[in-house]
């Protein structure tokens, strides 16, 4: 039975959005991730016992298993959503960007507009940039953050988006007053949506995840709201965890390295 918490002006699901969304009444936008059915919930924790092997080893390649981490949840990316989410959500929305549409071009139309996410690296492991479809008929748009600069807003969802990388997705729709992310994980877009003052409705179907974006919407919350009445572009702004600050600002102590995951 689908579970609702209300927290300031956002309403956060823990259920199934198949069930749930179909329910929802219409938004101005869907910024959202879905699964990509590629297993990389699996891959990210055989990744991490790994590292936490090589860190209890005193490897020289791996002394901390820092990026690297056993997340505990599988089977939330065996298989891609049922096609006719992908259609619900153009329905329910008048604006929608969905990361990973390079794995859904079958169940998406054309678009003038991809946004990429350019990582600042190369011939690493992992991917150099990752796509997201947009409805925009525009031209297309590359942020480049590097995957260091990522990592700092702590992770606790393996394919969770940085902060930044939310706060510029919504800097494209500024009419939009209400965001629903129906694939919420840890609640990225919601804690960028509170940074922004936008309504937010999320959905999440694992316990875990659904509570650790309970408790960043809660903390973002509670931070100083440094930009009230401000327009507040990804460009104008640094992430220190949750919460956005000036492009200028100093960071210090841990946050000039990597910050501690929040919680």
């Amino acid at each position: 039975m689908a579970e609702k918490v209300t927290i300031g002006n956002c309403e956060l699901w823990h259920g199934d959005c198949r069930e749930i969304l179909p329910t929802l009444p219409p938004c101005d936008l869907i910024l959202t991730d879905p699964p990509y059915g590629i297993g990389a919930d699996a891959a990210a924790n055989r990744s991490g016992e790994l590292a936490e092997k090589q860190a209890a080893m005193g490897s020289a390649g791996n002394k901390s298993g820092r990026g690297w981490k056993n997340y505990g949840i599988e089977g939330w990316d065996k298989e891609r959503p049922a096609p006719w989410l992908f259609g619900l959500m153009q329905e329910k929305a008048k604006e929608c960007v969905i990361w990973g549409g390079n794995y859904f071009t079958d169940l998406l139309p054309p678009s003038m507009r991809w946004l990429v996410w350019d990582k600042g690296q190369r011939n690493f492991s992992l991917a150099d940039c990752e796509f997201a479809w947009s409805s925009q008929q525009q031209a297309a748009r590359v942020l480049t953050l590097p995957r260091g600069e990522a990592l700092q807003d702590g992770k606790e969802h393996p394919t969770q988006k940085p902060l930044r990388l939310m706060l510029w997705c919504l800097d494209m729709h500024p009419k939009a007053a209400t965001v629903c992310d129906p694939f919420m994980g840890t609640g990225t877009t919601g804690v960028a949506c509170v940074n922004l003052g936008k309504a937010f409705v999320g959905i999440e179907r694992e316990r875990q995840y659904f509570d650790v974006a309970c408790r960043r919407i809660e903390q973002a919350y509670a931070q100083p709201r440094l930009f009230e009445d401000a327009k507040v572009g990804a460009g104008d702004t640094a992430v220190q965890g949750d919460m956005l600050l000036p492009a200028n600002a100093e960071l210090t102590g841990d946050e000039a390295g990597r910050p501690k995951a929040s919680g």
